[in-house]
């Protein structure tokens, strides 16, 4: 399994595995009707629009033998200024759950701190929906929460949001 820095050309394929774990990781938790609405052509143009932007937000894909790509993590600086200090924020983290337990969630995660690192980030955070399973993966990593709130509503049921954070690395 091999990580790489993202590029334009892989905006399909990470629309795939973004619309792919969302089917399965909220499954759940969020209403049926959201996720049978999630669409590869609105998530490829959305990873076009990332992929294509110079703001310090990065990429990084995770890679089966094959070549194809099993999962991502993107982040960049943390944008809106309400969490001092927290200087970096994860915006996305996804492995396919056929290839989960074998440690791909945290190479991408560290790879991704190396990029906070090079950009003299050394405080992360990442929001995640409270009923989340990857509550645990994001505490097994040492991440503290940080504050719960944040609800949205999806398809009519509201969500909380936990943030997590980090202030670990220099």
């Amino acid at each position: 399994m091999m990580i790489r820095e993202a590029m334009i050309s892989d905006a399909e394929d990470i629309a795939k595995v973004h619309v792919n774990c969302w089917r399965t990781t909220y499954k759940d938790i969020m209403p049926d009707e959201v996720l049978e609405r999630l669409s590869y052509e609105q998530r490829i143009e959305l990873w076009n629009a990332n992929l294509s932007t110079e703001d310090g937000h990065l990429v990084y894909v995770a890679e089966n033998e094959k070549g194809e790509i099993i999962g991502f993590v993107s982040g960049g600086p943390e944008k809106s200024g309400e969490y001092p200090p927290y200087g970096g924020e994860i915006t996305a983290i996804y492995v396919l759950s056929e290839y989960h337990s074998l440690g791909l969630g945290k190479r991408l995660f560290l790879r991704l701190l190396q990029h906070f690192n090079s950009m003299d980030i050394h405080s992360v955070m990442v929001w995640v929906l409270a009923d989340n399973p990857a509550c645990t993966f994001y505490e097994r990593l040492g991440a503290k929460p940080i504050v719960e709130q944040h609800i949205i509503n999806m398809g009519g049921k509201n969500l909380n949001m936990v943030a997590y954070g980090w202030l670990l690395f220099r």
